[in-house]
């Protein structure tokens, strides 16, 4: 009879827990799945975070140092993150703001990435999120990229 006590306290404060979660947390959550399943070579993982229409982008500079937006296709991106070791994306992220109006959600997170433990680059990542029946699927992501300064 002690055991049925135990497993339903349990279930009950895991339940509430579950309940207890901000929208905000909701998305760093699903922001931070996204980072698991990269760091992970999942290439499935990293495809369910997106929706069916998800944009993904990267300012850049041409060759006369003007900035440019790049691009990528999930698909490609995905297969690249599954091509790889495991652990050796990590991307480090801050969560600077997060912002959450119903159905729509953004995030503003600086971060540092490592290529098989080595320092790589630097930049901010924009998020735009939606709110589905799955939970928060990321709809755009545009980042930049640099080597300096990174705070």
């Amino acid at each position: 009879m002690s055991k049925i006590i135990l497993v339903l306290l349990v279930l009950v404060m895991g339940s509430a827990h579950a309940q207890s979660q901000t929208p905000v947390d909701s998305v760093k959550t699903s922001i931070n799945n996204f980072f698991k399943a990269m760091r992970a070579s999942d290439k499935e993982g990293v495809v369910a975070c997106f929706t069916d229409s998800a944009i993904l982008q990267t300012i850049t500079k041409d060759a006369s140092g003007e900035p440019i937006v790049e691009t990528e296709a999930l698909s490609a991106f995905a297969r690249v993150v599954g091509s790889m070791p495991k652990d050796a994306a990590d991307e480090r992220i801050v969560f600077d703001d997060v912002k959450v109006d119903g159905p729509l959600a953004m995030a503003w997170t600086p971060y540092k990435f490592y290529f098989n433990g080595k320092f790589s680059h630097c930049g901010v990542n924009s998020f735009q999120l939606v709110r589905q029946k799955g939970g928060w699927k990321i709809q755009y992501i545009i980042d930049t990229r640099r080597k300096q300064p990174c705070e």
